[in-house]
């Protein structure tokens, strides 16, 4: 099994990123992540010497042999293997509420037997990765920022035992992940989760079939995933891609499948804090007579 250390980090997706790994469609490789404060709060009171280029970092690139434009690279997560222990922030000018929080602050939060402690309090830990994504068509995309190439989704189903789908635009794809949470609610509305070390183990497949958005497959249904500049527009999007994913898989026409996706497909929201937000539509697995490939 392949692995990329944590030493290698990137803090962009752009179009000519540079590869630290090389593997092949069906190979196994090892992330190791660091939390998306660059490891640098270990105390609360760290918050007082805090280097905001080191925030969010993720682990990679990798080049994935025989991965053109066109293709999509289909993301396996096997494992989550986190820290012992978290953080969680919120600043003033972030958040939904971004004048509820005068300066900085940040907890720490202890993770054990899979449960978060948020002070006398014992939440479930549901590990997930908020960044995943690969080159983008063009331009330069903070790790902060989700589009197309995926990025920082932030979305909770991201987990062990799904598998992400994400549209392949640049030779290689350059998979790159980081951003792990031990758990994080739908919203994210302080602006951070239970911020952690983690390493993470995926395993990487090619298939020949093109996607426009990122999709997260799990063993009830999928969720098409569309971050875009307002909640309207990722809103509008997302159902959209939804009631063409419906006509195409089920031969439906357009007006049939927008009547279908009323009754049947969840839209959710992911994020709400991050430079473009995050939205999902979910669709059950059960339409298709048990027929689980997205082609």
């Amino acid at each position: 099994m392949k692995k990329v250390s944590s030493t290698n980090l990137v803090y962009a997706f752009s179009s000519s990123m540079s590869p630290v790994l090389e593997v092949a469609s069906g190979d196994q490789i090892v992330f190791e992540t660091i939390d998306a404060l660059g490891g640098q709060i270990k105390f609360e009171g760290d918050v007082i010497n805090l280097d905001f280029s080191k925030v969010n970092p993720a682990t990679g690139p990798v080049f994935i042999k025989g991965a053109m434009p066109g293709n999509t690279l289909k993301v396996k997560i096997l494992k989550i293997d986190l820290a012992e222990e978290g953080v969680i922030v919120c600043e003033e000018g972030f958040g939904v509420f971004p004048e509820l929080v005068k300066g900085f602050k940040a907890k720490m939060l202890r993770i054990k037997d899979g449960f978060v402690r948020f002070d006398k309090l014992s939440i479930p830990a549901n590990p997930m990765i908020g960044v995943i994504g690969v080159a983008p068509e063009n331009g330069h995309f903070t790790t902060g920022t989700a589009y197309k190439h995926g990025g920082n989704m932030d979305t909770k189903y991201v987990k062990t035992g799904s598998a992400v789908y994400l549209p392949i635009f640049q030779p290689g794809a350059c998979l790159a992940l980081g951003d792990v949470h031990a758990a994080m609610a739908d919203g994210e509305v302080c602006v951070s989760a239970c911020e952690v070390c983690a390493n993470v183990t995926v395993e990487v497949e090619l298939i020949n079939y093109e996607i426009e958005w990122p999709l997260i497959e799990t063993e009830s249904g999928f969720f098409i995933v569309v971050s875009m500049g307002t909640v309207e527009e990722a809103l509008k999007e997302v159902t959209y891609q939804a009631v063409k994913f419906l006509s195409r898989k089920l031969n439906l026409s357009m007006n049939s499948a927008y009547m279908l996706a009323s009754l049947v497909v969840d839209i959710q929201i992911s994020q709400l804090v991050d430079p473009n937000k995050t939205v999902r539509a979910y669709i059950p697995k059960y339409l298709f007579d048990g027929k689980g490939e997205i082609m």
